[in-house]
């Protein structure tokens, strides 16, 4: 079939050109810069504005509940929207503009104000700034069911967003590391203008082109079953969720996902893995970059597969992977010595853990780039099952879940290693490795994702969605759209 736009009478799929899946991922990847370059903004609260640790800290736990709450209203908002000018991109640009207006005004003002007045209106600005970013990401999510439906195509968005987000966070994080701090010396303003200032041209020019991509999608005839689409109000998120078993399903799969990947980037984890166990804690960030390629190249295999035999199928076949590839993992730790791992004498153990390790890191981001045109498919079905298009409410739910879900990973280290004595501090570098600290560390780093892949591939055994069945659902879409418009031209023959 052409990658162009065209209709398959017999599935109803509604197909985009390549350019336009890989200019629509860039939306995501401009909210991306802005939460990238936020990472820092303790350093601006605490060392330019004067904030304390506890207190920033305490704020930025207390804006991602925040962040979760406002899903829902947002999502409510973008099925409710019509206008001339479509219904996400208004949305998107909105919320961009806001996001941008929000940095500048966060960064430029609160240390100028008294200090009585720093902190309440850091947290206004802030708590702005995620309205913004929750109206441009909850778009992402929405706007894949009007981009494509097509089963060969939906999976491809994994690839532009998984390479966009690579160069985001590690080589944004090169840029800061060797860059930044090597011309301003520290976090302080002039490196926060700089960085600030690339960062809101390049998600600009992004969002631009994210609404380049999804221009002509983004019409009535798109929209679910269009004129028949039932409507929905703010109490129905509930009943919505607990009738759309497939969504119940894929929530419990990523947020567990996300939970196990969170948990393995916690710093007190890459201390315990790299800097007590192996003993060398510099090798977190040169073995970060030597596992760049291998996941691209796992990215890429798991769509094509994808393309091939549905995303359903792809996600449960790559978590076995993550699972036999840590699973092996664990013991392998429990018989050498962690020590004699290094990259300055590339030993047989030494490269049996990186083949591991990539396998295994890989997988953690394939999965979650998977998760996003799947949430397409469930929205899909909604349509399919009540008749309601409302891929707003369908990507906020699952937002909503996955942030509150997800923002347990810190509380669940803490917990873990509190179990082996570590009440009132993490682990330190320099510390003995001990047996208690051996096992935690394994169970941590490599038993929770082993867990939360089981967990997905349980989850997936009651998600209906595959292949058979999103034809079924796109044709069944089609035929009704098609049967609404012969009932709409006969209406007008009888009116003339």
């Amino acid at each position: 079939m052409s990658e162009s736009i065209v209709t398959n009478k017999s599935y109803g799929y509604n197909s985009a050109k390549i350019w336009q899946i890989a200019l629509f991922a860039l939306n995501n990847t401009a909210t991306n810069l802005y939460l990238f370059t936020l990472t820092f903004v303790s350093y601006y609260a605490t060392g330019v504005a004067g904030l304390t640790v506890v207190v920033i800290s305490t704020i930025l736990t207390f804006m991602r509940v925040f962040d979760g709450i406002t899903d829902p209203i947002i999502g409510f908002i973008i099925d409710k929207t019509e206008s001339k000018f479509g219904k996400f991109r208004p949305i998107m640009i909105i919320g961009n503009i806001i996001i941008a207006g929000s940095i500048l005004t966060m960064y430029n003002v609160t240390h100028q104000l008294p200090e009585e007045f720093q902190m309440i209106f850091f947290i206004a600005a802030y708590a702005v700034y995620i309205i913004g970013y929750t109206m441009q990401t909850a778009v992402t999510k929405a706007g894949q069911t009007v981009l494509t439906n097509h089963p060969k195509q939906r999976p491809l968005f994994s690839i532009f967003d998984s390479v966009y987000n690579i160069g985001v966070f590690t080589g944004g994080q090169i840029f800061v590391a060797s860059y930044l701090i090597a011309k301003h010396g520290d976090f302080n303003m002039a490196l926060f203008t700089e960085l600030n200032t690339i960062v809101m041209i390049a998600a600009g020019v992004f969002t631009v082109l994210a609404t380049i991509a999804i221009w002509n999608k983004d019409r009535k005839e798109y929209f679910g079953l269009a004129d028949l689409t039932v409507n929905t109000r703010f109490r129905d998120y509930l009943p919505i969720f607990k009738a759309n078993r497939p969504l119940q399903m894929l929530v419990i799969a990523a947020s567990t996902d996300k939970v196990a990947s969170l948990v393995m980037r916690q710093a007190p984890v890459m201390v315990m893995f790299f800097g007590i166990m192996l003993g060398d804690y510099a090798l977190s960030g040169t073995i970060s970059l030597i596992t760049i390629v291998p996941g691209l190249i796992i990215t890429f295999l798991g769509v094509m597969y994808a393309r091939k035999s549905g995303m359903k199928n792809t996600l449960v076949k790559a978590s076995w992977l993550g699972v036999i590839s840590f699973g092996i993992l664990i013991p392998f730790f429990l018989i050498i010595d962690p020590s004699i791992i290094s990259l300055e004498s590339m030993g047989g153990i030494t490269i049996v853990f990186l083949i591991l390790f990539s396998i295994g890191t890989g997988i953690g981001t394939l999965t979650p780039s998977i998760v996003i045109p799947m949430i397409a498919d469930v929205s899909d079905y909604e349509t399919f099952k009540t008749g309601r298009y409302v891929p707003g409410m369908i990507g906020t739910i699952f937002s909503f879940i996955d942030k509150m879900v997800s923002s347990l990973a810190p509380a669940l280290v803490g917990f873990l290693v509190a179990i082996i004595g570590y009440k009132n501090e993490f682990p330190q570098l320099g510390e003995t490795l001990t047996t208690p600290l051996l096992i935690m560390t394994l169970i941590i780093a490599f038993g929770i994702p082993i867990l939360g892949w089981l967990i997905s591939i349980i989850a997936m055994k009651f998600y209906i969605l595959d292949k058979k069945k999103m034809n079924e659902i796109q044709s069944a879409i089609a035929d009704e759209k098609q049967k609404s418009e012969e009932e709409e031209d006969e209406d007008e023959a009888m009116v003339w």
